[in-house]
């Protein structure tokens, strides 16, 4: 039976700045560990620590653009662009421009604080 998602759940950023993350589907709002789907919006300057994640990352940028930093390098993600990044590799994103980002973001396996594997501060 199809499961309705009757309203996202707010969940705690990190970073230096506050950002706006609903998660629609994930561990948190609907039980589910298999993914996990979030609507971000992120001020401008934003930026969060690295990561290296046991999950892929697939976001799709609707406004701004998000600047994605990894071993080697970083890339712009713009408005109509995505990026996908990939479970064991550092990476950290940012939003350096001057509208700051609204993005989608699709884990696989869902976001879990105890596999995002953040730097030390």
């Amino acid at each position: 039976m199809p499961k309705l998602i009757e309203k996202p759940t707010r969940i705690q950023s990190a970073g230096n700045k506050p950002k706006l993350i609903d998660e629609y589907i994930g561990r948190v709002n609907s039980g589910s560990s298999a993914a996990s789907i979030a609507h971000m919006r992120s001020p401008s300057g934003w930026v969060e620590p690295g990561q290296t994640p046991e999950f892929d990352e697939y976001t799709i940028v609707l406004k701004g653009m998000i600047q994605v930093e990894y071993n080697g390098g970083s890339t712009e993600v713009h408005a109509g662009q995505a990026i996908i990044t990939y479970a064991g590799e550092w990476i950290r994103y940012s939003t350096p421009g001057p509208e700051g980002a609204e993005y989608i973001a699709v884990c696989l396996p869902a976001f879990a604080m105890d596999t995002v594997h953040r730097d030390d501060d």
